[in-house]
């Protein structure tokens, strides 16, 4: 390793480290990414890879999905590796009528805050798709989500910040970091670097370096599993959730069985560009385990042919389970720690860092030049958590 000093390190190779990376890169900064392992080896190879603002509660976290889809677009023209962008929008389906008085009233918050959000009744779902259910109420539906293939993202961006100065060290992990007079100490595998400033990027792992500072950070490893299905007829061409997926997201509670509540199954449904299909999802909080257990497998099958009783012969072609750096709050961290200065942590996205990576690369490009953000920054900072955030 030639480097051995940069203006800003920052640590982890993910999709979030990829869009720092390239931000940064293009406004000037002197940025060296560290990642220990390859680039999107962790929680962005093992997530779907959708930009949504259909699950995010109306205000300030819909705003910033808003946000973050607009700088995808963009980017999906600036950046010269193709990503598998592709903008049909997505669909919340509902199967009772209390769930459809309460997509109602969400439909009704996202207009108000400015969002392109419609109502679907059964008529609009069979047009949708003719492998939906029968007896599906209806839904809702989001014009402005897209889609794109995870890796490719991190990719592109990856590729393009080197072309613009960044430089990318694989396998070379963090394992002590210390802040002396305002320099940065840190001791890697592969030798020893210095920076004046440092960005926690890595995810699930970031508590583990912000330990290293005497930071705290509240960030727990939710587990994720999705199944992949092959492509034998067209099922549809837009991300399909159910209702419930809200519900389960925010803890809240749902009319279903006891074993699909205790893993946190809810469908997502997800065509790739080659139409084959990602089918999720389940949430569990068990440490740092990513083995897929078949259980949970079975469950979200079960699951997905509730909502799609006709995909039942088609051919499962494997099956993974990631780890969603997961906050109390449901929101980010993309914050400097005020009492350890150049110190910036961008981490805690949950199953949200594909939606949020755009957004938040750019927010850190912006604090590490000392601008106005293009989003407020209070509601992600760690500051809330000492405030009572629970």
């Amino acid at each position: 390793m030639k480097k051995r000093h940069a203006d800003v390190i920052v640590i982890g190779g993910g999709i979030i480290g990829a869009a720092i990376a390239y931000y940064s890169a293009k406004a000037g900064i002197d940025i060296t990414v560290l990642e220990k392992n390859e680039l999107a080896s962790g929680t962005s190879s093992r997530c779907d890879g959708n930009i949504l603002a259909i699950d995010k509660d109306p205000g300030f976290d819909s705003q910033m999905s808003l946000q973050s889809q607009r700088l995808v677009e963009e980017l999906s023209r600036e950046l010269s590796v193709s990503f598998e962008y592709r903008n049909p929008g997505s669909i919340l389906v509902c199967e009772s009528d209390e769930e459809m008085i309460a997509a109602q009233k969400w439909v009704g918050q996202q207009k108000a805050a400015g969002l392109k959000f419609n109502m679907l009744d059964r008529a609009d779902l069979k047009n949708e798709s003719r492998y939906f259910a029968d007896d599906l109420y209806g839904g809702l539906e989001c014009e402005t989500d897209s889609t794109v293939n995870p890796y490719m993202l991190t990719f592109s961006m990856f590729h393009q910040a080197e072309k613009l100065g960044a430089t990318i060290i694989k396998h070379c992990e963090v394992t002590n970091l210390k802040n002396i007079e305002g320099t940065f100490y840190l001791e890697t595998t592969k030798g020893e670097m210095t920076a004046d400033r440092v960005v926690n990027a890595a995810g699930i792992w970031a508590p583990k370096i912000g330990k290293m500072l005497g930071v705290d950070i509240p960030i727990e490893p939710r587990k994720g599993q999705i199944i992949v299905a092959s492509r034998q007829e067209l099922v549809g061409l837009r991300k399909v959730m159910e209702f419930g997926y809200l519900i389960s997201k925010f803890g809240g509670e749902r009319r279903v069985d006891a074993i699909t509540e205790k893993y946190g199954v809810a469908l997502v449904f997800e065509p790739t560009e080659s139409q084959n299909f990602l089918i999720g999802s389940s949430r569990e909080f068990v440490g740092f385990d990513t083995k897929v257990n078949p259980i949970v497998t079975q469950t979200i099958a079960n699951r997905a042919l509730r909502f799609y009783p006709k995909m039942k012969d088609m051919t499962v072609i494997r099956t993974y389970a990631g780890l969603r750096p997961w906050t109390a709050d449901h929101l980010p961290i993309i914050s400097e720690v005020k009492e350890i200065p150049g110190f910036y942590i961008a981490a805690g996205h949950e199953g949200d860092g594909i939606s949020l990576a755009a957004i938040t690369g750019k927010v850190v490009a912006e604090l590490l030049e000392g601008i106005e953000t293009t989003i407020p920054i209070e509601p992600v900072s760690i500051e809330r958590f000492r405030e009572g955030v629970n």
